[in-house]
């Protein structure tokens, strides 16, 4: 009888969900982990649903400073964003998405060995090359786009993220409208529109700038509700529905 009690013991503890804790593989603490870390910031984000594309050069002057360049990162919650970036220096340079303190263990990591980060926050890129990281903006906060390869974040590789509450739906005016052409190539659309209010523009007929994803939705005679905005002094639908 006691031999069946120690037996059914062991099997029932084999059983139980391991609730210890322990350190993350990746050199975290034991209160979070590299799931807990990224929902802070957000989440990768859908390329059908960018609601706006931002442009990152990654470069270093002839100061000896290694730059992130780009239009100020002001984001809302619940944003989607697509950073397209391009590595204009002559060394190769990371792009990563996180919180300062995230950033901070990173960096750290990678002063003891070179370590190339293959997560959807982040991109490394040889010199001379570019791509995308569409990313989704979860939460309010000041987050931090940055370069950990030893060295860059010191040289100056690195910008703030302010991340402010989600602009209420109500705040958002849409536009009616119906598409005229398309120009993909030049990524230009013409569209037959009602009053742009936000722009305090009148009805008419007008050329718009479009990202490659937005204009990959639209076809010519289609009947859309969109947000217009001025995105580097040209005319650019942001939003489309």
């Amino acid at each position: 009888m006691k031999k069946l009690l120690l037996t059914t013991t062991f099997a029932m503890a084999l059983s139980l969900p391991a609730y210890a804790s322990g350190t993350h593989s990746d050199g975290h603490g034991e209160n979070e982990t590299a799931e807990q870390a990224t929902m802070m910031i957000g989440m990768p984000g859908e390329a059908t649903k960018v609601d706006r594309t931002i442009d990152v050069t990654l470069l270093e002057n002839d100061e000896g400073q290694m730059l992130i360049e780009s239009e100020d990162l002001n984001i809302a919650a619940g944003e989607t964003i697509r950073f397209n970036i391009t590595n204009k220096g002559e060394l190769e340079h990371e792009f990563v998405l996180d919180t300062i303190e995230r950033n901070a263990e990173h960096k750290i990591e990678m002063a003891k060995m070179d370590m190339e980060h293959d997560d959807p926050n982040s991109i490394r890129l040889d010199a001379g090359a570019s791509g995308e990281v569409v990313w989704t903006f979860a939460n309010a906060g000041t987050f931090e786009a940055a370069c950990l390869i030893a060295g860059h974040y010191e040289s100056g590789m690195y910008r703030e993220i302010a991340v402010s509450e989600q602009m209420a739906k109500a705040d958002v005016e849409y536009s009616t409208g119906t598409i005229k052409k398309i120009d993909a190539k030049a990524g230009k659309v013409t569209i037959i529109h009602g009053p742009l209010v936000t722009l305090d523009m009148p009805a008419m007929t007008m050329v718009f700038r479009a990202d490659e994803t937005m204009i990959a939705n639209m076809s010519e005679g289609q009947d859309i509700e969109f947000v217009a905005d001025r995105v580097k002094g040209k005319l650019t639908v942001t939003q489309m529905k």
